[in-house]
């Protein structure tokens, strides 16, 4: 028993002590929390954008067609656009995603950590995108009726009618598909950006050693997803309560 757990200290001190190696880590979650964060604003934004125009031209198709306008032409494209848009970044593997952003569409560019951050997040948005359709399309068709009898145009309707309902149903599903974008950015190593995995590997790398520090990244994975998922716990427990 004294054996192993010297054994154990020894490799601690290998492999985070010596040369200050836990400062890959440290970098590496940082890296990872900056890319997780910045890639759920674009999602988030970007997926508002797509759901709304799908739901927008759903909505709205049958009134669109009558008129034939400029309008109609308009939405169509856009809604083929996004349409396409959602077909390919969902049918794609994301870390393909990431390679072709970071070698071909940004290949002038040395700054990986930005380049990483736009991939995911237009992956993430895709996904986002759908979870706000499918709370937008959930709510009540009523709701949409009220605001316009009310006297509010269609955008003002889903502004302050639909879409608040629509966000506080689809919050805890929004959540969850946060925490499967963190695990999702231990592919950026690919493109040299130093993340948790990267940075398990690094060090590694300088201590032929790969079990301290591959676990040591699992278990800040695992943290930070525990800690994710309880704050989801609790939203989804405070928002039955505002049910009642």
């Amino acid at each position: 028993m004294k054996e192993w757990f010297l054994d154990i200290k020894d490799q601690f001190i290998l492999n985070f002590v010596d040369d200050d190696r836990w400062e890959f880590l440290l970098e590496g979650f940082l890296n990872t929390v900056m890319l997780t964060i910045f890639s759920a604003v674009i999602g988030i934004v970007l997926g508002i954008l797509v759901a709304s125009v799908r739901t927008t031209y759903d909505n709205n198709i049958e009134t669109l067609k009558k008129n034939k306008g400029l309008g109609y032409y308009v939405f169509s494209i856009v809604n083929a656009i996004c349409k396409i848009y959602l077909t390919v970044v969902r049918g794609t593997p994301v870390v393909v995603q990431l390679l072709i952003m970071y070698f071909i569409v940004f290949a002038t560019s040395d700054n990986g950590l930005m380049v990483a951050t736009i991939a995911f997040g237009i992956n993430s948005g895709a996904y986002v995108a759908e979870i706000f359709r499918g709370g937008i399309m959930s709510i009540d068709k009523g709701q949409l009726e009220a605001g316009r009898s009310l006297g509010f145009n269609y955008f003002q309707t889903m502004m302050f009618i639909i879409l608040p309902q629509a966000i506080k149903n689809v919050l805890p599903t929004l959540l969850n598909e946060f925490i499967a974008l963190l695990k999702e950015t231990s592919v950026a190593g690919y493109v040299g950006i130093m993340d948790l995995t990267k940075a398990g590997n690094n060090i590694r790398n300088h201590t032929y050693s790969p079990f301290m520090p591959l676990v040591a990244v699992a278990v800040v994975y695992l943290v930070l997803v525990v800690v994710l998922t309880n704050l989801v716990g609790r939203l989804e427990r405070r928002l039955r309560k505002s049910e009642r």
